[in-house]
């Protein structure tokens, strides 16, 4: 909007500029604050030049004396603003302001003269001398008063410096504007409402100059009105009576009370002095003075309530105004009589320390109390704190007895600081306290507990004689020989649990647990007898007992669980082979394989094999079977045919240890060969044993009639515990038989199992003993052996596959306890149920093997797994179930 307007002057001067034209002189206007590049004229065009001859006669512009904030365009010939132009700053005041330029063109040479006119905006407000203005009127001015005041000033020129004011609104003030001249305006101040300092002491207002500009600008100055203060009030007491209660024992020079007057007046006229004028009774003279600056009254006498009961003053108050004005005020003094005696306890009997098993009613001390006042001064209550577990009891007057309310525990407080107060009926009342130290003798009254109930400890086999597996700490909170503690194990409530690998059904015997572990009878170590072997023992279960050394002593158990962890320290031993049956595709033309152990020893054996030629890839011609006494890892054991190396005719399980064709064999293969097998547990560092296998390769008939025959000559060594593996021809009619008797003895036994261990859950059972049991079962399939400890019950079978299983936990067989003479008429203890399980158990791994899929390593646990591809072999006839 504002560059239309611009232009339309512009058009306006270029007008005027050619009709001065005519007069030698070229005329513009332009408003100040114009921007930069703004078109003030054609100069060019207004000279009478051509098109493009001012660039060629090089058209300019010399400004003498000032510098220029015009320019001309080189290329158009147009007189343009270059810098910003304040009129105000080239002119001031003066009107109008011109602007004197000479052009110059060349060839011929000529010099114009340019007059520039700047006209005002209204760019600048009105300013005031200062923003602050401070004015002091006196109360007592009467209204009409006048006060002249400073006007504003503006930059601006014309119409944009006229000047009209404005007061913020006032009840007191008005403002009143008088012309100096027909352009000045001078505003005044108008009282218009008598002043009260002590209401409004000071007044703010703000003077506004607006000027005439559009849009308008403003200007404001602050003024601020001091009113002066006259002597028009007199000083006003803030009570008008006084009444002061002092206690007949106060001293001379206590503060009786404090008088105030205060006057509403400022400076000389507000100071107030103080004088008392009237006494009542006269003798208060000598009683009391007063500060005639502060108003403070003090003692300067004894007071007696028995002489005089009230003292009464006037007190008066003066300004230091002229003419002064004073007020006055009462001052009720009551003397108040004292208690001045307080009670006296005395402790006439005391009887510590106190058992922490005294009854309660037991009389700990006599006292005696007393008052030397009368009245309610004298009247004397006492009482006992802390309320607990101590009371008063009253015997007669002025006589207690300090007695038992509640039950003592040295343990919880040993030592008792009893204070017995007494209180008189005085106001205010007296108090006095007599403090007593009644300590706690100790009582055994509290058995030895251990930090834990439970200790579980673990400890590798092997260790040494003499190393500390534990340290145990029992806490008796009792003191000096109640609290002293020692240490013992207990044997009457032991567990052993563990067997050794290989040993016989009868066992090694009942040790207890005293042979194993020793407990240091101070300190509370744990430490070793014996080496542990793991073999032997893997779980031992006894109890700590600490006793103190009170009377009676008091004692206190904790059970500590001792496992051993198994040591790879024993090396895999071979076992004699059993009888197995192989097929191969289920085709009419089955090999037979009978292997029978030709050496003895920990370290190898000879094995002896049949194999027809033309055998199929897969057909399984012998089995080894090792056993490792160590558990988990340690006994998880694999197989390695070590020779022949390469592609060899045969090859190995590597954890089933069977021993299968690993092509067809054919007349190239030779006569017999010999392999060599290694047998390692996966322990660190691994152990070993190997095993030679002796194969002969035959014709099928004559390998059907060597394993005929092998069977006959090695049925002997079959019931002395050597393997035999029958071919499945000739074993078909025995595997039927064999298989309906195992089947039937399996479930009796599982029947009478159930029965007799349901008999046990309701019989009383004997203390949970467990020393080593015997049997061991041997677990084969394809991922590997281990051995079964019967003692434990809970070896696991595992093979290879994947498939649905479920887990089920059994609790642990529990072996014999130690040998004890029998009492007639006394119920019978369950070791006849126990070792019928565990022979029971016996009987069932005797006459199978079993292996499950989908296990990878063995793990000691008490299990049952079901697993529709598990499968489990007869050891009598072979035969897969």
């Amino acid at each position: 909007m504002g560059e239309r307007c611009c232009a339309a002057v512009v058009r306006v001067l270029v007008l005027q500029a050619a009709w001065a034209l005519s007069g030698g002189q070229v005329r513009y206007s332009v408003p100040e604050e114009a921007k930069a590049g703004t078109v003030v004229g054609r100069l060019a065009q207004d000279l009478g030049l051509e098109a493009g001859e001012a660039e060629a006669r090089r058209l300019r512009l010399v400004a003498p004396g000032r510098r220029a904030s015009v320019e001309v365009s080189g290329a158009s010939g147009a007189l343009l603003v270059s810098s910003r132009l304040d009129r105000e700053e080239l002119c001031g005041k003066s009107a109008p302001c011109a602007l004197r330029l000479e052009v110059l063109l060349e060839r011929p040479l000529r010099v114009f003269h340019v007059q520039l006119e700047v006209t005002d905006i209204n760019d600048n407000a009105p300013v005031f001398p200062a923003a602050r203005k401070n004015l002091s009127i006196a109360e007592m001015s009467v209204p009409g008063s006048r006060f002249p005041l400073e006007g504003a000033s503006d930059a601006d020129i014309g119409v944009n410096a006229q000047l009209t004011y404005t007061l913020s609104p006032s009840e007191h003030f008005s403002l009143d504007l008088q012309k100096s001249n027909e352009r000045n305006i001078e505003p005044e101040l108008v009282l218009t409402k008598s002043l009260d300092r002590e209401m409004i002491p000071v007044h703010r207002l703000v003077l506004t100059a607006t000027d005439g500009g559009r849009p308008s600008l403003t200007g404001t100055m602050e003024l601020v009105v001091s009113v002066l203060d006259a002597n028009d009030n007199a000083p006003l007491f803030n009570q008008s009576v006084y009444k002061v209660q002092l206690l007949e024992s106060a001293e001379v020079g206590t503060l009786v009370t404090r008088v105030n007057a205060t006057d509403a007046d400022e400076g000389i006229h507000s100071e107030v002095t103080y004088a008392v004028t009237n006494f009542l009774p006269p003798s208060g003279k000598d009683v009391i003075s007063i500060n005639p600056i502060t108003g403070e009254i003090l003692l300067t006498g004894e007071i007696d309530f028995e002489e005089v009961k009230v003292f009464n003053f006037r007190i008066e108050a003066i300004d230091k105004g002229t003419p002064p004005l004073s007020s006055h005020c009462k001052v009720v003094l009551e003397v108040v009589d004292v208690n001045d005696n307080a009670p006296e306890v005395w402790v006439t009997s005391l009887s510590v320390p106190v058992p922490e098993d005294a009854s309660l009613g037991t009389v700990v001390a006599l006292l005696s109390v007393s008052d030397r006042d009368s009245g309610e001064n004298g009247r004397v209550r006492c009482w006992v704190w802390p309320a607990s577990p101590f009371g008063l009891e009253a015997t007669f007057a002025g006589s207690y007895s300090l007695v038992l309310r509640e039950a003592l525990d040295r343990e919880r407080v040993s030592e008792y600081e009893v204070e017995v107060r007494a209180e008189d009926g005085g106001a205010p009342a007296l108090r006095a306290s007599r403090g007593l130290r009644v300590p706690v003798s100790d009582v055994n009254d509290n058995a030895p507990v251990f930090a834990q109930a439970v200790y579980t400890v673990l400890a590798r086999e092997n260790n040494a004689a003499g190393a500390e597996l534990a340290r145990l700490w029992a806490r008796d909170p009792d003191e000096a020989a109640n609290g002293r503690v020692s240490y013992s194990v207990w044997d009457g409530g032991l567990g052993v649990g563990g067997g050794a690998a290989g040993s016989s059904s009868t066992g090694v015997g009942w040790r207890p647990a005293s042979s194993y572990v020793s407990v240091d009878a101070e300190s509370g170590r744990l430490w070793a007898l014996q080496p542990l072997d793991y073999e032997e023992l893997q779980v031992l279960q006894f109890e700590v007992r600490a006793v103190d050394a009170g009377e009676p002593p008091l004692s206190g158990n904790a059970t500590v669980q001792l496992f051993v962890l198994d040591e790879n320290d024993n090396a895999p031993a071979l076992l004699p082979p059993a009888g197995s049956a192989a097929e191969a595709g289920g085709v009419a033309a089955a090999a037979a394989a009978a292997v029978a152990l030709a050496g003895a020893g920990s370290e190898s054996g000879t094995l002896w094999a049949w194999a027809a030629w033309g055998a199929p890839a897969g057909q399984v011609v012998a089995k080894i079977r090792a056993v490792d006494a160590d558990s988990g890892y340690n006994a998880w054991l694999r197989y390695e045919l070590w020779e022949p190396r390469g592609k060899g005719p045969f090859r190995v399980g590597l954890y089933s240890g069977e021993v299968s064709t690993a092509r067809a064999l054919d007349e190239a293969d030779g006569p017999r060969q010999r392999l060599l097998i290694v047998v390692r547990d996966h322990g660190e560092p691994a152990r070993s044993a190997t095993a030679t296998l002796s194969v002969s390769l035959l014709e099928a008939a004559e390998a059907a009639l060597a394993a005929g025959s092998s069977s006959s000559s090695l049925a002997a060594v079959s019931r002395s515990a050597a393997g035999v593996e029958l071919g499945a021809g000739a074993a078909s009619a025995a595997t039927n038989v064999w298989l309906v008797a195992a089947i039937c003895a399996v479930s009796s036994l599982f029947l009478l199992a159930v029965v007799l261990y349901g008999a046990s859950r309701w019989a009383p059972r004997a203390a949970v003993l467990s020393a080593p049991g015997p049997t061991t079962l041997v677990c084969a399939s394809e991922v590997g052996s281990w051995s079964y400890s019967q003692r434990h019950s809970r070896s696991l079978c595992v093979a290879d596959g994947a498939a649905k299983s479920d887990l089920m936990v059994f609790s642990p067989n529990f072996p014999p306890p130690p040998p004890a003479p029998a009492a007639k008429d006394t119920q019978p203890e369950p070791t006849a149920l126990l070792d019928t399980v565990s022979a029971t158990a016996l009987l069932a791994s005797k006459l199978f093997s079993c292996s499950f899929p989908n296990m990878i390593a063995p793990v000691n646990i008490g299990v049952r797994y079901h697993n529709q591809s598990s499968r489990c072999t007869c050891r009598v006839c072979e035969t897969i179930l």
